[in-house]
């Protein structure tokens, strides 16, 4: 399958990968990609107010500020999703008159979004080929009346992105709640719903439960199925300083990533050098062997347990031993890919290590087995201690910059007793109690039919999921879909009967209702302020199309003050204080920032069903692949976040002009018959039949032996819609079996 009709990859070219990031080569492309976007002087005024405490949080990703700041608080990758938000370009309804529906479907990720911000709200009649000008009432009307129409508010959808602010995402859950579902599916369920899960089990919290400054005083730091080079650039920052403070940091990764192999920091003297190298170890896993390792390296340190921790603060411990005690190094092996020596190695690093930290991402998440996979993890680290003390904990980097906020204002389909009851103990009324629908699980109700309405708050749901083409036939499948988007993205092309775009304010730009605020990965809350004038004068915040579609649906509602939350956000802020622990005082404390209880971290106490940490037994699987095929991990280029494409380079990895590559090991190459630059396709396999990614230009690349990847979205058509990971129901993004077979006859290159 591929949606595209643009020539994109025509100029392809493929070079040698980079072994180190950052640089200079990193400031000229952001302040290239920059002045293109807002010229020389917006590009100046924008950027220097990025991740400022007067200014506005970066629209990228979660990672966090420390207390001191440079005036340049940002990466590369940040400064393009900045230069994306406040870009000069517009999308106005001549577009669209100019531009029908069938059209844009087959245009690229990189040409929709290169087109510029929306500036009025837009409606695609039933029966139309194109979207029309529509006013704010009429939109919300519409809204309202197919909303009334349904046979009863579990036929509704309600999908939330990572960017929506903690303001937004409050009265959009209490809306969703007021109209009785609890069908608050977010792109959490997609990511680190894996983490969550595991961490609450565990630990009582589904967060992680270190500091900026524990990543600082660590002593050794894991950076597991993790590449904050492109990722989470200022991650980089953090490491380096690590580094200087005599840390070391084991890379585990099928890819070897230049992020992770030597860092340039831009902003230092010494990064004009060689830089900084971060890697001490680099471990090259093989996919899906992570609960393999970590169970070895717990093996070989069970000698060295922390006996009063583990009394004191645990549970569990005796039958988890006793299962460890029993391992198959053989199977270890298989599942990883590593040699014994170096699993017994990286157990020495670790016995010298005074304080560990394990940092993850979705390399970690995305797996049949995530949940247990990360459980193993909590077990490595409780065997030491390494939980609330200095310098030690878990890290599972969060994506998108309020994604973490957004599950703490209530976005859940899965909310707790405890939260339903103070939020309808504040807001007078009987919240809904049965679960709602998590990502899959509302593409598998419109597939059916059984979900009619799909309300999208931020984002571009259907490049952010699985298995494209029944994802798209799900939401074509619906009566109506409404998005909430600052660009134009596929998700606009691809709608219900009827279709709804409505244009919202951007992190940078000025909002009536005053600053808002995000959550970042470490559980920092704190206010963003955007300055810019609007793109256009027909804008509406998110929490203004909220309340405005509260008052449009339910009336005069006696219970909650729309007028006022759209007025003032400081009335949402005091309403949340009432709501949610840890926010007392919200208006007062959020100007300046503050840190959210977490008992973990704070007072060595693990709020979990046995009142202590939980050890856990999960069994070793190891993921056998058919001959002849090939274990697919979907990952980013560097021009790129999440499925925002700035550009078409990955240079990093050596790759210009193009994004239809696959990486493959030159042995995995050879076996099949296959040389680089020779063009294949991608077939992934499911009990239910192929799916097919046409195109991709082979490149030989020094991935682990049986492994190989490439971009998504592109790729997310071969990920299976049921292949999802136990408990989360995540999507297993990061395991998918293919084959690669040569145009022409479906025949398995070299079979």
């Amino acid at each position: 399958m591929s949606v595209t009709g643009d020539d994109e990859d025509a100029g392809l070219r493929v070079g040698r990968p980079k072994d180190w990031a950052g640089g200079l080569p990193a400031v000229g492309n952001a302040m290239r990609i920059a002045r293109r976007e807002m010229g020389v002087a917006r590009t100046a005024r924008t950027l220097l107010r990025v991740n400022q405490k007067d200014g506005f949080d970066c629209p990228g990703c979660a990672w966090p500020e420390g207390a001191h700041r440079s005036p340049a608080e940002f990466c590369e990758n940040g400064a393009k999703a900045v230069a994306e938000e406040a870009t000069t370009r517009r999308v106005t309804p001549e577009f669209f008159a100019a531009h029908p529906v069938g059209e844009l479907a087959v245009r690229s990720d990189h040409w929709l979004g290169g087109q510029g911000r929306l500036t009025e709200p837009m409606h695609k009649p039933a029966g139309s080929d194109h979207y029309v000008p529509v006013s704010w009432e009429t939109a919300f009307e519409i809204v309202a009346r197919e909303l009334r129409a349904l046979d009863g508010p579990d036929e509704a959808v309600f999908y939330t992105s990572g960017r929506t602010s903690n303001e937004a995402a409050f009265a959009y859950q209490l809306l969703v709640r007021r109209l009785g579902t609890n069908n608050l599916p977010d792109c959490s369920n997609m990511c680190h719903e894996s983490s969550g899960s595991a961490l609450t089990e565990t630990l009582g919290i589904g967060k992680g439960t270190v500091s900026l400054d524990d990543l600082h005083r660590a002593e050794l730091i894991f950076v597991v199925g993790q590449n904050p080079g492109t990722n989470h650039p200022r991650m980089l920052t953090a490491l380096e300083k690590a580094k200087r403070g005599g840390a070391r940091i084991i890379a585990v990764n099928p890819l070897p990533e230049a992020g992770l192999l030597r860092f340039k920091n831009p902003q230092h003297v010494s990064g004009l050098g060689r830089g900084t190298a971060l890697a001490d170890r680099f471990l090259q896993i093989r996919l899906n062997g992570d609960l393999a390792l970590f169970q070895a390296l717990s093996s070989l340190l069970l000698d060295s347990a922390d006996r009063v921790f583990v009394a004191e603060h645990t549970h569990g411990f005796e039958a988890w031993a006793e299962h460890i005690r029993g391992l198959d190094w053989d199977r270890v092996l298989a599942a990883t890919g590593l040699t014994r020596a170096e699993v017994e190695e990286t157990a020495a690093d670790v016995r010298a290590a005074g304080s560990v930290v394990v940092c993850w991402a979705m390399g970690l998440t995305q797996h049949r087995n995530s949940v247990a996979t990360i459980r193993e993890v909590v077990n490595f680290l409780l065997l030491r201690g390494n939980v609330g003390r200095p310098g030690a904990g878990v890290c599972p980097v969060r994506g998108h910059s309020n994604v973490q906020g957004d599950r703490t204002m209530g976005i859940y389909e899965k909310p707790s007793a405890a939260f339903l009851d103070a939020l309808g103990a504040e807001f007078g009324f009987e919240p809904p109690r049965r679960h709602g629908l998590d990502t899959v699980e509302a593409i598998r109700a419109m597939r059916d039919g059984r979900a009619k309405v799909f309300f999208g708050m931020g984002g571009n749901f259907v490049r952010a999921t699985p298995d494209s083409a029944v994802t798209e036939a799900a939401l074509r499948r619906t009566r109506l879909t409404v998005q909430v988007s600052t660009k134009l993205n596929r998700s606009h092309a691809v709608c219900g009967e009827e279709a709804l775009i409505l244009p919202t304010l951007g992190r940078t730009e000025r909002d009536p209702g005053g600053y808002v605020t995000v959550e970042d990965s470490m559980g920092l809350v704190h206010a963003s302020r955007g300055r810019l004038e609007p793109a256009s004068p027909h804008l509406l915040s998110e929490v203004a199309i909220v309340c405005r579609l509260a008052r449009a649906v339910l009336g005069d509602d006696p219970h909650v003050p729309w007028a006022d939350f759209e007025r003032d956000h400081g009335a949402i802020r005091d309403r949340i204080a009432r709501v949610i622990p840890g926010f007392e005082d919200f208006n007062a404390r959020a100007p300046g920032g503050f840190a959210l209880p977490n008992a973990p971290r704070d007072e060595r106490r693990f709020p979990t069903a046995t009142g202590r940490a939980n050890f856990t037994v999960n069994e070793l699987e190891v993921l056998e692949v058919p001959p002849g095929r090939l274990l697919l991990q979907t990952v980013r280029s560097h021009d790129q976040y999440n499925t925002t494409v700035y550009g078409l380079d990955d240079r990093y990895r050596g790759v210009k002009a193009g994004r239809r590559v696959v990486f493959v090991h030159p042995d995995d190459l050879a076996e099949r018959g296959l040389a680089d630059g020779d063009v294949v396709d991608l077939v992934s396999e499911w009990p239910d039949g192929e799916r097919m990614a046409e195109g991709f230009r082979v490149i030989a690349y020094p991935t682990a032996r049986g492994c190989c990847a490439a971009y998504f979205p592109e790729t997310n058509v071969l990920v299976p819609l049921d292949s999802v990971a136990e408990t989360s129901n995540t999507p297993t993004s990061k395991s998918v079996v293919i084959r690669l077979v040569r145009p022409g006859p479906r025949t398995p290159a070299g079979g």
